[in-house]
């Protein structure tokens, strides 16, 4: 297994369509899904695409932590494990959107608000070749479709509606302590 380098905004695999997987069995798939777990266990985050790895291929991998898992996610949701999602497609359930931070590992150092489906239904296939299909709501709507997103050329900077909430990541940290320590006054 190997950790992989992730392309950052501007680079070319991450402008275009990726192409759908034609047999996730086969041994350069597998390679592959093993590589992006150790490269996501490595670097942190909720997930990765394929073209962040530089490879133009319909796969992303996920997962939603016990703390990421809110009341907007729905009565009775729980940590989703670790997904792989082969040739995914999305289905929004309904019109709402809600605005949400987000940040990726190919945008470093920046955060802001997206707006996103607020309840999805997402399908595709798993490591095994095994159709998987799920809805999802909250944070895990919105890291399904912050992910699926890269496949198709789209960062989550292009789907903002108010550019003046991107902001560097330390910013926003100095600000709330500061913030904090007002408070405390």
């Amino acid at each position: 297994m190997a950790i992989l380098k992730i392309a950052r905004m501007g680079h070319p695999v991450l402008k275009r369509k990726a192409e759908p997987i034609a047999d996730p069995k086969v041994p350069e798939i597998q390679r592959l899904i093993r590589d992006m777990l150790e490269t996501l266990a490595d670097i942190g985050g909720a997930g990765l695409a394929a073209p962040q790895v530089h490879v133009p291929l319909r796969l992303v991998i996920f997962h939603v932590p016990e703390a990421r898992v809110g009341k907007e996610d729905g009565p009775g949701a729980a940590a989703v494990p670790l997904t792989v999602l082969i040739n995914p497609e999305i289905e929004p359930l309904g019109e709402e959107m809600a605005a949400g931070l987000e940040a990726c590992l190919s945008v470093p150092g920046l955060a802001g608000m997206v707006p996103r489906h607020t309840h999805i239904r997402y399908r595709g296939l798993d490591a095994a070749g095994q159709p998987v299909e799920r809805e999802a709501r909250g944070f895990h709507a919105r890291v399904v479709q912050h992910e699926c997103d890269h496949l198709d050329g789209v960062l989550y900077p292009m789907r903002m509606t108010d550019l003046s909430t991107l902001s560097f990541v330390e910013e926003m940290r100095r600000s709330a302590e500061a913030e904090a320590a007002t408070d405390l006054d």
